[in-house]
């Protein structure tokens, strides 16, 4: 495995999370590469970053049919709109004739396992995950959102754990898998669980536990950094904000966008109204219904057990968070998620595939400038 971090100090970790300004947010977006003629994944991202000439606005990631797009922090979504779409436009022209590009939780008709990137880091991943490392060929779409005050972070960290399946719900895209429909809104927690530290998050009692926790990892070479904490939340101790990895990558621009002002409004939200204490066992419940049945499922009510179809839950959400969006100027963005609710990425890619994988790659490639 890499060559383990320095120790980590509780009272860094505290004056990083203390600096950061905030509610400003910040977007990950991890983009398939497909082949001109087949649409199967094509392992050219090194070829296209050459292409960048070093634009820090695209990265290499594990899969050689993967490229990240990170945009820096903005006070707004409705900021991060126009961005996102000129690196989506950026990077399309920079793979014109070596590749497409395509924006879901998996390809829904490549091979199980593919081609890794060389370098060190995605060696010695190589080298301890073997085929499963060969199997993530999954793509998430990141949100980070800074709370301010480290205190503060932990307590909206904590909370935010119940709310992680709406938003998997919401951002579910990922129904089709090794050329099959799945059945499932998103499969794509079912490639990702088969590496540790992964699904949901554990709560944090302070940053003196968590910073023991991963200096515990240090020391046994089994975390080597916190960038292995690979749990769908994780405070990031690089930014100093709360990372959110539960979304799928979404088809277009817009849908993408509405993805992050919810998440953004939701930690508004919790920032005013903090509320945690539910057993880590009853919210991977509702994971599970997430991404099996998405928007056709029923949630479990966390404290009582009554259950609510997975839409309902989803609007009522919605209504709750709408002033916050409105409030921080995403409220165009914001306004989208409700058509999402009612279908999103996964029922989108259903009914136009119409069952067909290869007709669900074609209809990906297709929208992914819609919007740009």
């Amino acid at each position: 495995m890499a060559t383990q971090t320095p120790p980590i100090d509780p009272s860094t970790l505290r004056a990083t999370f203390d600096q950061a300004e905030p509610l400003t947010v910040g977007v990950e977006e991890e983009l398939m590469l497909l082949d001109p003629a087949t649409l199967d994944l094509a392992p050219v991202a090194p070829q296209v970053m050459e292409r960048l000439t070093g634009d820090e606005r695209f990265t290499l990631e594990l899969p050689a049919a993967q490229l990240e797009i990170v945009l820096p922090p903005a006070r707004s979504v409705a900021e991060l709109a126009p961005q996102l779409a000129a690196a989506r436009r950026s990077l399309a022209s920079a793979a014109s004739g070596l590749a497409l590009l395509g924006g879901a939780g998996l390809h829904p008709f490549a091979p199980v396992e593919g081609v890794l990137n060389e370098g060190d880091r995605y060696a010695a991943l190589h080298e301890e995950y073997g085929a499963v490392a060969r199997r993530q060929l999954v793509f998430a779409f990141q949100v980070h959102v800074a709370v301010g005050g480290a205190d503060r972070t932990l307590a909206v960290y904590n909370a935010l754990r119940a709310q992680l399946p709406e938003i998997a719900a919401l951002a579910a895209n990922a129904p089709f898998h090794a050329g099959r429909d799945t059945g499932f809104a998103s499969f794509r927690p079912i490639i990702a669980d088969m590496l540790p530290r992964q699904g949901m998050p554990p709560r944090i009692e302070s940053w003196e536990a968590w910073s023991e926790d991963l200096n515990w990892g240090a020391r046994t070479g089994r975390v080597p950094s916190p960038s292995q904490w690979w749990f769908e939340l994780r405070p990031h101790p690089a930014f100093g904000t709360l990372e959110l990895r539960v979304p799928d990558t979404q088809a277009t621009v817009a849908d993408a966008m509405a993805v992050a002002a919810v998440v953004h409004a939701l930690v508004a939200r919790l920032i005013e109204h903090p509320r945690d204490g539910v057993p880590s066992w009853r919210i991977e419940e509702n994971r599970w219904v997430a991404a099996r049945h998405g928007l056709r499922g029923e949630f479990a009510e966390l404290v009582t057990g009554d259950r609510i179809g997975v839409r309902q839950r989803l609007q009522s959400l919605l209504d709750e968070l709408e002033p916050y969006a409105a409030s921080l100027g995403a409220a165009e963005q914001f306004a989208h998620a409700r058509s999402l609710a009612d279908a999103n990425g996964a029922a989108q890619v259903r009914v136009a595939a119409a069952g067909d994988p290869r007709g669900a790659a074609r209809w990906l490639a297709d929208r992914f400038l819609d919007g740009c």
